[in-house]
């Protein structure tokens, strides 16, 4: 395979990097470095649950995603920021992708949050959320047990996102913006431990995409995922189960 701008083959994930309890005060919390991305995710543990839940015992788990005014090459204001329809879709698909992992009668009646504040933006960014805001999660979900709010951990399976594109000079993994704004073809493609599919996001851009490029793009995704989560597994390895 050829290399890219970065110097990456193109089945190559970039340098990753998540950095545990980032942060004093959350439950749990997670920096993670993906390239030039960086996402500070944290997890924060509230009792009650949205009006729709009550009385089921259920718990629930839900996210808001924001970036710092500096976090891309030009400044925008935190009041643009919060208008843009783009972060309501991918806190959504954040909440949606944790909640597929999780046992919520298992958490109770309580509500926990997932904060994702993208710090510095090289595309990835929603994708790098949702493995960081696992992480953050399983911390969180570990402090409520050792504190016996919850009897276990009820994490189902591990979890993780990558993107991969088609660009002119063929399929890639886990795309920076430059890459990103040249796509034909952008997927972002979240997936278990065991290899299930959670979400798929895709979008063509250039051109349309056949079911056996979609194949390959998800079997590429995969690749990606499964370096993710062994990461995952070191950082998380004595308090979800392998």
């Amino acid at each position: 395979m050829g290399e890219r701008t970065d110097g990456r083959r193109k089945d190559e994930v970039r340098r990753v990097k998540i950095i545990p309890h980032f942060l004093r005060y959350p439950e749990g919390s997670a920096l993670i470095e993906l390239g030039d991305t960086k996402v500070i995710c944290t997890a924060s543990v509230s009792e009650g649950v949205p009006s729709f839940l009550a009385e089921t015992g259920e718990g629930w788990i839900t996210s808001e995603y924001s970036m710092l005014p500096r976090a891309t090459q030009n400044r925008t204001s935190h009041d643009a920021i919060r208008a843009k329809g783009r972060s309501h879709e991918i806190q959504r698909m954040i909440g949606r992708s944790l909640r597929a992992v999780v046992d919520l009668t298992a958490l109770g009646p309580r509500t926990i949050f997932i904060d994702c504040d993208v710090i510095q933006a090289d595309g990835g960014t929603r994708t790098a959320s949702i493995t960081g805001g696992f992480v953050a999660l399983a911390f969180a979900l570990n402090r409520m047990a050792e504190e016996g709010i919850i009897e276990t951990i009820p994490i189902k399976d591990y979890l993780a996102a990558i993107s991969v594109g088609i660009i002119d000079e063929g399929l890639i993994l886990d795309l920076n913006y430059e890459e990103d704004s040249r796509a034909l073809v952008d997927l972002n493609v979240v997936m278990t431990g065991r290899g299930n599919l959670v979400e798929i996001q895709g979008t063509a851009e250039g051109r349309s995409f056949s079911f056996p490029e979609l194949e390959e793009m998800i079997n590429l995704a995969k690749k990606g995922v499964s370096e993710l989560i062994e990461l995952e597994k070191r950082i998380l390895g004595e308090i979800v189960p392998r």
